[in-house]
């Protein structure tokens, strides 16, 4: 099974021209695919309903959006108003159905400068041959570390609450003649999980070692109810790759933003891990991985 991780950065590439399409050439094709920077109704883009472009531009996948940031856009005419959402946030595509889905707003700081914006997670249940799998598409913050740990354990936490909370509805239908759950067994929620996304923190950092743990005299531990970068599971060396190149301080910096965080009991499934550093669709580097899931 092939996933695919890309910050789209609202359809802008490195060379400065929005283009959608660029995007979707990039990571059809994939099985699972996990954007962050996602929009619809901005200026800069034309007011453009991206979520709905791209599922034009890819009509054999099923998607669902999760918007973090959310203001009003409305306008009014004809005598009335046309409700409008101007939307920022994450996206999943995937060959097979999205049985559920859910939005995890994470913890957010206030901030008098710079600017400061609500991220989230997207989550979604995808069936594959080997089980039910959770997906969830991240993007941390990207001002500070303090901020980035918050979410961090708010995801953990939320993980951790898997077996007790459930997908979406549990139990059985006491009022069937409303047809809650349309006569369907309740839905799977399992621990197996994979985090995959802009976490806005490299290899080595402390946000990194919060979610795959310090282990110095067992470099490949890998916890039933833990994660493991699947880029060290295929073979990479610690920050071999690299997903984003920037100007920081007058000297051009390759630095690991975006990372495939696998489940424990998925660590030795993972097949490989590559990022395209010759992509200019975003001025993030999508990174591809590869899991046998049979």
């Amino acid at each position: 099974m092939k996933l695919v991780i890309y910050n789209i950065q609202y359809g802008f590439g490195a060379d400065g021209r929005y283009d959608l399409s660029r995007i979707a050439n990039v990571i059809d094709g994939a099985d699972i695919i996990a954007l962050q920077e996602v929009e619809r109704n901005w200026e800069r883009t034309g007011f453009d309903d991206q979520p709905e472009i791209l599922s034009k531009l890819l009509p054999d996948y099923h998607y669902v959006y999760g918007p973090a940031f959310d203001m009003d856009a409305s306008t009014v005419g004809q005598g009335r108003v046309i409700n409008r959402r101007r939307q920022f946030g994450t996206m999943i595509l995937s060959r097979t159905p999205i049985v559920w889905s859910r939005l995890h707003l994470l913890p957010m700081r206030r901030v008098l400068n710079p600017l400061n914006t609500q991220n989230a997670a997207l989550e979604c249940m995808i069936r594959t041959p080997w089980g039910p799998i959770r997906v969830l598409s991240v993007h941390l913050a990207h001002i500070g570390v303090e901020e980035r740990l918050d979410q961090i354990e708010f995801l953990l936490e939320r993980h951790r609450r898997i077996p007790f909370e459930g997908g979406p509805w549990s139990g059985v239908d006491d009022e069937p003649h409303r047809n809650w759950t349309q006569g369907k067994a309740e839905p799977d929620c399992p621990l197996a999980a994979i985090w995959m996304g802009d976490f806005n923190s490299e290899p080595g950092s402390a946000e990194y070692r919060r979610i795959i743990g310090d282990a110095p005299y067992h470099a490949n531990v890998a916890y039933h109810d833990g994660f493991v970068d699947a880029a060290i599971a295929a073979g990479h060396p610690a920050r071999a790759l690299h997903t984003h190149v920037k100007e920081i301080g007058g000297k051009l910096q390759k630095r690991q933003l975006d990372h495939c965080f696998v489940g424990g009991m998925l660590a030795s499934r993972v097949q490989s891990v590559r990022v395209d550093n010759d992509q200019i669709a975003s001025d993030h580097h999508p990174m591809f991985v590869e899991l046998d899931l049979r």
